[in-house]
């Protein structure tokens, strides 16, 4: 039998999530914005009109949410994943929360028979949309086994790190590296476009030398446009970057690790959101650090 799959947030890497499993699996999907259920169901899904009709006789339930609180809102809050999801079921986290988050959720979902992984994932919107991601996950034996095969069909590299919490963990690791590697890029490229340099040309250079990254990659095109004055595609907010590097300046203090490059990137974000762009794809971060000064 086809197992039944919720996907339960539908934005950059939700919706393209929803379409990788949707070949394999009976998906449906649920969003607050109609529009974006619109899209799943183009995608090959079934729309939900509510997180309690996407959990109806679901087996797994797929989370992307932006920050711990809807995290929270979502499977804890009235007629949420919690109250709807029958006891059995597996719920999949893929977004970065942060330890405590992911670990509070699976203790509240435990004492409703319902099972957690804590599975963050990195790759960006393409790669979700090719189930090419990187997965690392933190469940015990049961709750991996029940999930694996949705896991299976998102990831090209899953690792398990541990149990509940390890996944956050070693995700936090991940973002304390690509946030700075997305700031260097927005530094580099605003450099070479004060210089007066091909952007395009300096991206495919460095792209093949010792400065190439992913991120520095993936970022590239979008950081030029905006330097030229474009307006890239949408593909991964400010506040989302600016927030993971929150929660690694948080584990750095509590763990007194000292991340000083990670604390001016986590800087870096925070100054261009007070400037109002939270909202504005990542990088946008380039175009503060181009202006010329007025001094």
């Amino acid at each position: 039998m086809t197992a039944r799959v919720a996907v339960l947030g539908l934005g950059a890497m939700g919706l393209p999530m929803a379409t990788a499993l949707a070949g394999t699996f009976d998906v449906v999907g649920f969003d607050v914005a109609p529009e974006r259920v619109a899209l799943a169901v183009e995608a090959g899904a079934t729309g939900a009109t509510s997180v309690a009709d996407a959990c109806r006789g679901t087996d797994v339930a797929v989370v992307g949410v932006r920050d711990g609180a809807q995290l929270d809102a979502l499977v804890l809050g009235e007629g949420g994943v919690a109250d709807s999801l029958p006891a059995g079921a597996v719920v999949v986290v893929t977004s970065t929360v942060g330890e405590a988050a992911v670990r509070a959720v699976a203790d509240a979902l435990a004492a409703r028979g319902i099972r957690c992984v804590d599975a963050p994932v990195s790759g960006g919107p393409v790669r979700a949309g090719t189930g090419d991601l990187l997965i690392m996950v933190g469940a015990d034996d049961e709750a991996l086994a029940a999930a694996r095969p949705v896991l299976d069909a998102l990831s090209s590299s899953l690792t398990v790190v541990g149990g509940i919490g390890a996944g956050q963990q070693l995700k936090t690791v991940n973002q304390l590296l690509c946030g700075i590697h997305t700031a260097a890029a927005s530094e580099a490229l605003a450099l070479a476009h004060r210089l007066g340099l091909d952007l395009d040309a300096c991206i495919e250079v460095l792209s093949q030398g010792a400065a190439a990254s992913f991120m520095f990659a993936d970022r590239g095109p979008r950081i030029a446009a905006q330097l030229r004055g474009e307006t890239p595609p949408l593909r991964s907010r400010l506040d989302v970057i600016g927030k993971d590097m929150g929660i690694v300046g948080d584990l750095a203090r509590q763990l007194k690790v000292a991340t000083p490059v990670a604390a001016a990137a986590e800087q870096l974000y925070r100054t261009v959101a007070a400037a109002g762009l939270d909202a504005s794809d990542d990088s946008v971060v380039a175009t503060m650090l181009a202006k010329e000064p007025t001094w």
